[in-house]
């Protein structure tokens, strides 16, 4: 069970090294396509959002926003509620970029889960699902427990 943790984090890095080989013809850099995907599923984020839901200090986040920004991908428009603030989109010009990331991403999926029965995958996710709440959770109670 120990080396359980270890081996999710080992799991999830050879996705993200082999999407990598797939993806890179592309022209863009893990952390763009990152960045990309997050926007896509939830538009409008403002900065600070997004660098914590990826886990990258604002700083990063920003020089990445940049390039994006420069090359059209996505744009980032004043949040009515904090002028301070930046919303951020995708452009329209980069839809069919992750178009072509999100057939990267489908056709990785297909040879990495090839040969596994599509339940155990189903309860794989259940299980993970379960690890992320479990683990939510512990820090909540952490963080209670030192105040």
């Amino acid at each position: 069970m120990e080396t359980f943790p270890f081996e999710i984090g080992e799991t999830a890095h050879a996705l993200r090294k082999a999407f990598d080989r797939k993806a890179v013809g592309l022209g863009v850099t893990r952390a763009q396509w990152k960045v990309l995907f997050r926007l896509e599923r939830q538009p409008g984020l403002r900065q600070i959002e997004l660098a914590d839901l990826l886990d990258i200090e604002p700083i990063t986040l920003t020089r990445i926003l940049d390039r994006l920004e420069e090359a059209g991908l996505v744009e980032r428009s004043s949040d009515p509620a904090d002028r301070r603030a930046w919303r951020l989109h995708v452009t329209a010009q980069a839809q069919p970029l992750i178009e072509k990331l999100k057939a990267v991403g489908a056709d990785l999926a297909a040879d990495a889960f090839s040969g596994i029965d599509p339940k155990d995958i189903e309860t794989a996710r259940q299980v993970l699902a379960r690890i992320r709440e479990n683990a939510g959770r512990c820090g909540m109670i952490d963080r209670a427990s030192n105040q």
